[in-house]
């Protein structure tokens, strides 16, 4: 497997992982700012969202390209 390929599976997991995770632990503003709308999540925790989501892909990546790499499954041959 070439490295764009691995890097490929990577980010392709990496946005799975992150649609997944950005709703865990969002609450609505109980009392939101005027302009604001009343369904912007509080304190989102992108950052530690982002942290969490990368150390979920390093290892469901390398399982994958794992399986890949060891002929489980075959791609395009």
């Amino acid at each position: 497997m070439s490295i764009f390929t691995g890097a490929l599976v990577f980010v392709v997991i990496w946005w799975i992982v992150w649609f997944i995770a950005l709703p865990f632990g969002v609450s609505p503003t109980k009392s939101p700012e005027p302009g604001h709308t009343e369904s912007a999540p509080e304190k989102p925790r992108l950052w530690f969202k982002a942290l969490i989501t990368t150390a979920v892909t390093a290892v469901l990546a390398a399982i994958a390209i794992y399986v890949i790499e060891s002929g489980l499954i075959s791609l395009g041959e």
